[in-house]
């Protein structure tokens, strides 16, 4: 056993051995000042409750599959006489008759917990493989619960037998109830792993299970194989069981690497998705229909995630719908055009989708319902149960196969023993009798003539006294000369059973022989095609398509964002909060993103399309991202994705980007620009890339500015372009305490501001020639120009 798996320490294991039904053992005497008996005590008191839960409720065993109420329920039907009789099942009862059995004799709890159990194991859609055969209503899979107890029949499902066929032969222990009254068995002598062909979910304390339904032919193909070749390499194991074989069908799409971890581990998750059809209608219309759901989805469940996507509600505390959820509603209602649920007693599911007409392509439709309702999920995987040690524990595939092997070894070896006892009993009875055919005028004669004939026949015949007495008891009838033919005949047929079942208990290999035959005839009996397709296909991404529209983007200095349809809009005629003012407006489209720029170098990057709309004054950036603290947003861009940008800070270092780089899915952005101590970034430069109105031209050259007046320009491609950010190349070199303001690309001309005299702003536009001037190589120290006020931007004139 996997040390590293046990769920208890070494010092709890002790506990782990209580009967779940036994009673606690007497509280110490607690005082008030006496803390640690009141600590030991709850200790104590909690990890007992602990154990009970686990054990006595919650965690299947691994041996037969059942939790103690399921094994209850089924061991009282079989005693009400409610099992198969070959192939003739018994006339079903009043459920009601069935939980009043269970809970007098074995089962002294709540009446619906007992009824809910035996309703989950008649429903197909709950089972692969129903235990119980109900008559009435057991449910529905849209979470319609069952009718009252007394309205409803059960008996038990022919595959019960598997269960039950052998519990009186001596293979399982009988323990006594929870009032010694009766005695139920401690596990029932399971002919197949029932662990996994019907799976298990529950809760505990402090553990939870959730085990996934098998295939009967795979889980058998597999366990004969591990019979053969207990060391089968975990490839051939998972070739012969590839997946769970969920009860509604339905596709798992997780590779085979990934089912092939969680049955290594024990744990895992699976994606699985519904199965559909097209059908195709008349004048080239066409309908998808759902016909089978991933575990734990309902039709219901369905229609009603599809309702909220296209008629959602307004979240509260706010007065509209969301930007996602309007774009996700105009998403969805571009493809699809209603849906209805057909669903009856011949289609257990179908649900039939109509698209927005007949020119939708069938792959936006079912991509936009896998994305956003369950027809696609996950289905976790935690095998977690009690081991034919009784510790609870976490296993995989293949511990817990050959635990069931282990323990079908002795059910047989057990049930071939009892069968030997009875044959033996048998054998010793007949040679008796046989004995008594052959001198029967004296036997007679000594019954008759003796006060103890028992005695005088067993040392007459050398008989045992169980020999005399089923002597002293036969019936005349029986002393015919053809009873003495059937003696004969039963004899041998005995002695012939006798010697296979010395061989059976003797030769491992004649044991296993047995095992591997009984198995492949349950497989062949009970066996059934697999329902859930195994196939690996991508998972569906929740994408929500923007309509391409033309946008403006609207940046005030304090960082309020918005977004007006169209271009060509007066930047006058934008209002804003007291104290606040433009920045800057960018005419893009909504497909586009906006950046914003910290003081930190990190790179802040929101969808156009999810920015508010013009009316009021917008709503503040930071809402909308996770910034520093401590960090300041300093400038803003939105453009396409192909737009590259000229980037710098005041320490003279700077590189160019392409917007696509700079982009993240993380509100928290992404660290792009180096900064050092005491410098800033400066504002980023268009270079390249369309804008929304018209083509931007490429830009040739690069201007910088210090903010003591010097200035260089030169060759753009002295720049290097950096796809992950960092400090870049020198690009002016300054002097002491001399910073840099700024820095554009231009094809003809830039455009200078800054502050003169009494903080007056000043700007000045150089064109080509004064440029042309300062025309340098990078990391050169520039040329003094007078500007007659001191820079503290540069940004190019188009």
């Amino acid at each position: 056993m996997n040390e590293e798996s046990d769920l208890f320490t070494p010092d709890e294991l002790p506990l782990a051995d209580l009967p779940p039904e036994e009673p606690p053992a007497a509280a110490p005497a607690i005082s008030d000042d006496d803390g640690s008996s009141l600590a030991a005590f709850a200790q104590r008191a909690y990890l007992e409750y602990a154990l009970s839960v686990v054990k006595g409720r919650a965690l299947p065993d691994v041996v037969d599959g059942q939790k103690p109420v399921q094994r209850r329920i089924l061991f009282t039907m079989d005693q009400m006489g409610l099992g198969f009789t070959g192939n003739t099942g018994a006339k079903p009862v009043k459920s009601a008759r069935v939980v009043g059995d269970v809970l007098g004799k074995y089962h002294p709890h709540g009446d619906s917990a007992a009824y809910e159990a035996m309703v989950r194991m008649a429903q197909d859609f709950s089972q692969r493989y129903p235990l119980v055969d109900g008559q009435g209503n057991f449910g529905s899979r849209d979470g319609d619960g069952a009718a009252a107890m007394r309205y409803t029949e059960a008996r038990l499902a022919k595959i019960t037998r598997l269960l039950l066929q052998e519990i009186d032969q001596g293979t399982v222990d009988f323990v006594p109830n929870y009032d010694g009254s009766f005695q139920e068995p401690a596990q029932l002598p399971a002919r197949l792993p029932f662990t996994l062909l019907n799976g298990a979910s529950g809760i505990a304390v402090g553990m939870a299970t959730e085990i996934p339904s098998h295939n009967l032919r795979e889980v058998a193909d597999a366990a004969v194989a591990l019979v053969k070749n207990p060391k089968l390499a975990d490839a051939e194991l998972f070739a012969l069981i590839p997946g769970p074989d969920f009860p509604g069908g339905g596709q798992i799409i997780s590779s085979s690497q990934e089912i092939a971890s969680a049955y290594s581990s024990g744990r895992g998750s699976l994606k699985v998705r519904a199965r559909w059809e097209m059908e195709e209608l008349a004048r080239g219309q066409w309908q998808m229909v759902v016909t089978q759901l991933p575990p734990n989805v309902s039709s219901r469940k369905i229609l009603e995630e599809i309702e909220e996507v296209m008629n959602p509600k307004i979240k509260a505390g706010k007065k509209a719908l969301t930007q996602d959820q309007s774009l996700l509603k105009a998403t969805v209602q571009a493809v699809l055009d209603g849906v209805r649920d057909e669903s009856n007693k011949d289609a257990p599911v179908r649900l039939v989708i109509e698209p927005k007409s007949s020119r939708t392509d069938p792959q936006d439709l079912i991509a936009a319902l896998l994305a956003h309702t369950s027809l696609e999920t996950s289905s976790s995987i935690n095998m977690t149960m009690v081991g034919i040690d009784g510790r609870p524990m976490q296993k995989s595939l293949r511990q817990i196969l050959l635990e069931w092997i282990e323990f079908r070894q002795a059910t047989i070896t057990r049930r071939s023993q009892h069968r030997l006892e009875k044959v033996l009993d048998r054998i010793h009875i007949l040679e008796g009798r046989q004995l008594v055919l052959l001198n029967i005028d004296e036997v007679i004669a000594i019954i008759r003539a003796s006060d103890e004939p028992k005695a005088a026949l067993m040392e007459r015949f050398a008989l045992s006294e169980r020999q005399a007495e089923d002597i002293l008891e036969i019936r005349l009838r029986q002393l015919a000369r053809l009873e003495a033919i059937k003696i004969e005949q039963e004899l041998s047929d005995l002695r012939a059973e006798q010697a296979k079942l010395e061989d059976i208990l003797a030769n491992p290999s004649s044991l296993k022989r047995l095992m591997v035959k009984e198995i492949e005839a349950d497989a062949k009996e009970f066996g059934d095609p697999r329902r859930t397709l195994i196939q690996e296909e991508k998972r569906a991404v929740a994408e929500v398509k923007v309509l391409d529209e033309p946008v403006t983007v609207v940046v005030s200095q304090k960082g309020w964002v918005r977004a007006r349809t169209g271009h060509g809009h007066d930047p006058q005629g934008f209002n804003f909060k007291a104290g606040d003012v433009l920045y800057n407006t960018f005419e893009c489209r909504t497909v586009d993103t906006l950046l914003a720029f910290g003081s930190n170098g990190r790179v802040y990057s929101v969808a156009v399309a999810s920015l508010p709309g013009a009316r009021g004054d917008g709503q503040p950036l930071t809402t909308l991202i996770e910034l520093e603290k401590g960090t300041d947003l300093l400038h803003f861009f939105a453009g396409p994705a192909e737009a590259k940008l000229l980037l710098a800070s005041s320490g003279g270092y700077g590189f160019v980007a392409q917007l696509a780089n700079m982009v993240s899915r993380q509100k928290a952005g992404k660290a792009f620009i180096t900064v050092g101590d005491g410098e800033v970034v400066c504002m980023p430069a268009h270079i390249a890339g369309s804008t929304a109105s018209q083509e931007l031209i490429a830009a040739t050259h690069v201007c910088a500015v210090s903010n003591g007046g010097r200035i260089l320009t030169f060759s753009i491609d002295e720049v290097k372009t950096l796809t992950n950010g960092g400090r870049g190349v020198v690009l002016l070199d300054l002097e002491d305490k001399d910073s840099l303001a700024g820095v554009t690309a231009y094809t003809r001309s830039v455009c200078i501001a800054g502050l003169g005299r009494g903080g007056k702003e000043r700007e000045e536009t150089l064109e080509i020639r004064s440029l042309n001037n300062a025309m340098g190589k990078r990391a050169q120290k520039g040329k003094k120009a007078d500007f007659g006020f001191k820079p503290n931007s540069v940004t190019r004139v188009v």
